[in-house]
This record gives C-alpha cells, structure tokens and sequence, in this order.
C-alpha cells in the first residue's frame, strides 16, 4: 500500500514509518519541514492544521491509506494548556486529514489515540476494554482534553476508520527522562498504576491494524503488565547504573495537575482485542523486557 504517515518524525512516527517500509509499504511522511524523515520515507510538506495548504501539497498524489501520528508533545506534559496544541490536532487536525484522505482516495485512516480517554482517576483493579465508555466530560481542566480525544475517534469512526488507544510510550532513544535519572533529578510519587508499550512494539500493532484491522474499532495497544511510575524508574535507573529515583508524596505535583494526574492514575488495560482480532503480540510483553531492550 502506499501510505500518508502524518507525523513520521516523530517518537512514534518513526518507528511506525520503519515497520511499514520493512512490510514492504510505500510511506510519505507529513511533517511540516522534510529534517528528520526516516530514510525511504518520500516527503509531503505541509501543516495538518492549515487545511487549504495541506490540499494543495497533496493535489495529485495518490494513497491508499492515512495514519494520523501527529501530537506536539516535545516533552512530558505538565500544565493543561501544555495540551493545547494536541487537543487542536485531535480535533482540527483528524478532520484536516479525513480531508486528506478523500482527497488522495485513501480507504484506510488510522488515528492515535490514547488510554486516557477511559478516564485521568482511579479505574479500578480490572482490565479496562474497549467497550468502557471513553471520551466522558471530566473535572476541571481534564474535560478539554477528553473531549479532544473522543472527536478525534468519533471523527475517525464516521469513515470507517480505525482508533489505535495507546497506552504510555517508552523505549524512545530520546527519552528525556534517562538524562534526569541518571542526574539524580526525578522523584517519582508514591501510587499510581498505568499501562505502557514499547514504541517499536506500538509501531507492529498499528502495521497489524493497517493490514488486519476492523473498520469503525478501537483497539487498545498496551503490554502485558500495567505497572507503578516507582516500579518503572527504578527499573530504568537500575539498567542504567543509577541510584533509584527518590519517592515523594503525590500531593508535591499538585501544582502540575496534568503531570500529578498521570502519575497517580490508576488505568491497567486490556490488549486481549488487540491480540486476537490483529494476531499481534508485544515483542516486550513487560516493562522490563523493553527497558533491557532498549538499554542494550
């Protein structure tokens, strides 16, 4: 298939771009400058939030499919308006690339969405599904970003397309974090349950549901173990030779709201969908497979 990747420059982007060249796609990336395409990777230059622009770029190209990568998250979020940006691509940017879509003749749309939508607080002990209600109003600041997510699906779903509910990233070569543990400079709250996915391993499952996939599904695409914030930094410190994190109360992050919301959630997830529906399994089915991974 040839294949638009909006965002393939990205932490997740890139690896997803690898995997569809190693399947044997054709892949464009979207990005708005051409620095940073994974080599193969033919370039379409253009701003997902500029829609006249974005159309023109692509006026006589021809796809078979769109995948919507596209965040603006440099580094970890910590204030609500840090999400800003992303809420807008969520929202302006998913319709900007269903217009894509319709205009290069693509069939398959894919979009990134994420765990959260089931919700920022304690979900409880049991695997969340994809039949959990998502996208609901929250409290507070949470609402805007809840609501970004459930119009990028709910936009996504209208075309048949494909939401991808991602748990959180590691295994980034850029992770920022590796430099502050390694520095002694990241204290890690006490509680707080959440599930990850390797990046290379997301990559896989979006190449799985781009050839496997139900038109109109959300999948979730998480490891097999949900884990603690403590678990894993000291698992990370430990890979790296670096003292373990100091823990802090949680109350300490309450003047970053988005930051302390995901660090004391409580969100373990259900990949059984993904795994029976997609025949995809995670190459790191925990943390600690990842992180030996990626440090080697």
């Amino acid at each position: 298939m040839r294949i638009i990747l909006a965002g393939a420059t990205g932490a997740v982007g890139a690896p997803v771009a690898r995997a569809l060249l190693a399947a044997g796609h054709d892949v464009i990336g979207l990005s708005r400058t051409r620095n940073g395409l994974p080599e193969g990777v033919r370039p379409l230059t253009a701003d997902a939030l500029e829609r006249d622009g974005l159309l023109r770029a692509a006026r006589g190209t021809r796809a078979d499919a769109v995948i919507h990568q596209l965040t603006a998250l440099k580094k970890p979020p910590m204030r609500h308006r840090d999400m800003t940006l992303t809420n807008r691509l969520r929202v302006e940017g998913t319709a900007n690339l269903i217009a894509l879509a319709r205009e290069v003749g693509a069939t398959r749309f894919l979009t990134q969405s994420m765990i959260f939508g089931y919700g920022y607080g304690d979900l409880g002990d049991q695997p969340v599904t994809e039949a959990a209600p998502f996208g609901r109003d929250g409290r507070g600041g949470f609402t805007a970003h809840l609501r970004a997510m459930r119009s990028n699906e709910e936009q996504t779903f209208a075309i048949g397309g494909i939401a991808l509910r991602y748990g959180i990233f590691y295994g980034a070569a850029d992770d920022p974090t590796v430099d502050l543990i390694r520095q002694g400079r990241l204290p890690v709250p006490k509680g707080g349950v959440i599930s990850r996915i390797h990046v290379e391993d997301a990559a896989t499952a979006t190449l799985a549901a781009l050839e496997r996939g139900r038109p109109g599904q959300a999948y979730n695409i998480v490891d097999d173990l949900p884990a603690g914030w403590r678990d894993y930094y000291r698992a990370v410190a430990e890979a790296h030779g670096a003292p373990a994190p100091r823990t802090v109360p949680a109350w300490l992050l309450k003047a970053t709201p988005y930051l302390h919301a995901i660090f004391t959630a409580t969100c373990r997830v259900s990949n059984a969908r993904a795994k029976s529906e997609l025949g995809w399994t995670p190459r790191y089915p925990t943390y600690r497979d990842g992180i030996a991974a990626t440090t080697a």
